[in-house]
């Protein structure tokens, strides 16, 4: 039986990879990550989407690890730069995808789970440097030798901008659950739109709907 694990936050993206995974793999389950961000209602999102696709979900509380990103303090501007580097967006949360999947695999091993998968991409805004092919190729070699056990790293949107992954969510059947129930505003904004919950007052709602309508004209939705 191939098994496999998936980082549901929630959001667009790693709701769209749980219905990738779910047409994958014989048996899936998830883990989220509590770490004190601002847009933690994502949580109970994916609480709902985990009940509705009838898997296992679990939520790990990190909590006060991570602090400099705006992602996480509510007085920082979610349009500015990174305090540290000034080509990243203040929204990067430094060192989370390490510890995402370090936990996960660790995870995964005490379940006899040996895929994990997750929503990383490397083509669209934000240019964060744990969400390359080049990272997470070389966090699949570490944990694999940490572990003494191989461990794959699927990443199905890491070339896809975010029309295409409507497109993909289209194709997956699941079009509907990213529309209704999914939450990817880093404000957690309950406004609802035509392509789901957010206001444009921030870069991640901003690209979810340009993707959206992009993908309409293009009548892959």
């Amino acid at each position: 039986m191939r098994k496999a694990l998936v980082l549901l936050s929630g959001g667009q993206d790693s709701t769209t990879c749980l219905y990738w995974a779910k047409n994958k793999f014989d048996y899936v389950e998830a883990i989220g990550f509590d770490y004190g961000q601002r847009h933690g209602s994502e949580l109970e999102f994916a609480k709902k989407t985990a009940l509705i696709s009838n898997i296992n979900f679990e939520i790990i509380s990190i909590n006060n690890i991570f602090k400099n990103s705006a992602l996480i303090n509510k007085s920082e501007d979610l349009n500015a730069v990174h305090p540290n580097n000034k080509n990243l967006p203040s929204s990067f949360v430094p060192g989370r995808n390490i510890l995402f999947i370090s936990l996960a695999s660790s995870y995964a091993y005490n379940k006899k789970i040996d895929n994990i998968v997750t929503g990383v991409c490397e083509t669209d805004y934000s240019g964060y440097p744990d969400c390359r092919k080049e990272f997470i190729n070389s966090m699949k070699k570490s944990v694999s030798i940490g572990l003494d056990y191989n461990i794959d790293i699927h990443t199905p949107l890491m070339n896809l901008d975010k029309a295409k992954i409507w497109k993909l969510a289209k194709e997956l059947g699941c079009i509907e659950i990213i529309i209704n129930n999914t939450m990817t505003d880093y404000n957690g904004s309950q406004k609802k739109n035509e392509w789901g919950f957010g206001k444009l007052d921030n870069p991640a709602s901003k690209l979810r709907s340009q993707g959206y309508y992009t993908a309409k004209k293009n009548k892959w939705i």
